[in-house]
């Protein structure tokens, strides 16, 4: 039998530098991430756009709704950047305030999306039983209508407040979040923590928003990178129907509608618009796959 003696003990000096350093499950995440060429592009990308969205109006001598009836349809240009619309007004400086609304619509949106959906799926999944069934069922309910006519509906009924449709895009973008959260709540309540919890008396509330909900945060962050994209859409569409932003205001569905009206005579009203918001999207796109990957635990075995 081997003694344990000082002399079979590694030495102190060594045993640090011999040992594997844990790393946290969101810093390894990270370090993926980052290996990711797409989902970098897609996140530099973003954060340049939005700081031109945010910055870029201020430095502009023009302003978002400033005419000049003498300068219409000006090509790109020294003074014009990329050139002016069908009243004078400058495009770039347009362009830039437009994807302030443009974003705010698909940051605000998905937040009332992902409030609603995380909350009602939560509940589903932990409660179980009749409730759940029922709260489902409503679900399936209104997967079944169109979601566009839905919101249509409400601004139609609501007016065309720039609120209210932050609000009427949030309500209908819910539901896929909520079985979502569903899922991954029915799979975590029968764990051992949550028995645990239980067993020292915990009610529900803090059982769903302190131990599970937390738990769940990689498949949520990744679906909210992806519904971000689709909100901004819908926003679109809607403003190329009339039903979006109302002028003299601005988006990145406005500016399409209008240059597609002209795309003909004036290509750039519809080139530089459309290149900027499919830019966008295809970066958040690629920084939601991205995440995907990086919090997948199972691609962390590999």
């Amino acid at each position: 039998m081997t003694s344990l003696s000082p002399k079979n003990l590694p030495s102190a000096d060594l045993a640090p530098a011999q040992l594997e350093r844990g790393v946290s499950p969101w810093l390894d995440a990270w370090r993926r991430l980052r290996r990711n060429h797409l989902a970098v592009f897609g996140g530099v990308t973003l954060i340049i756009l939005s700081l031109l969205c945010v910055i870029g109006p201020w430095f502009s001598p023009y302003g978002y709704q400033e005419t000049n009836l003498a300068n219409t349809f000006s090509p790109p240009s020294a003074a014009h950047w990329l050139g002016t619309d069908q009243l004078g007004r400058d495009l770039f400086t347009r362009l830039m305030f437009g994807g302030r609304i443009s974003l705010m619509v698909g940051l605000v949106a998905t937040f009332v999306a992902l409030t609603i959906g995380v909350i009602y799926g939560a509940i589903s999944g932990y409660v179980g039983g009749k409730i759940d069934r029922v709260m489902m069922r409503i679900v399936d309910i209104l997967y079944a209508l169109p979601f566009t006519i839905f919101v249509i509906l409400l601004m139609v009924f609501f007016g065309r407040n720039i609120v209210l449709l932050f609000v009427a895009i949030g309500a209908v973008e819910w539901l896929t979040m909520a079985r979502i959260v569903r899922s991954q709540i029915m799979s975590l309540k029968r764990m051992e923590f949550i028995e645990a919890a239980r067993s020292l008396g915990l009610g529900t509330p803090r059982i769903i928003f302190r131990h599970m909900i937390p738990n769940i945060l990689g498949p949520i962050i990744v679906y909210t990178t992806l519904t971000i994209p689709g909100v901004m859409l819908l926003e679109a569409f809607l403003s190329f129907l009339g039903l979006g932003v109302q002028p003299p205001m601005s988006s990145w569905g406005v500016l399409i509608k209008d240059g597609a009206e002209r795309m003909e005579e004036y290509p750039c009203l519809l080139l530089f618009p459309g290149t900027v918001f499919s830019l966008t999207l295809f970066s958040l796109n690629f920084l939601g796959d991205g995440l995907r990957d990086a919090l997948d635990v199972r691609a962390a075995k590999d």
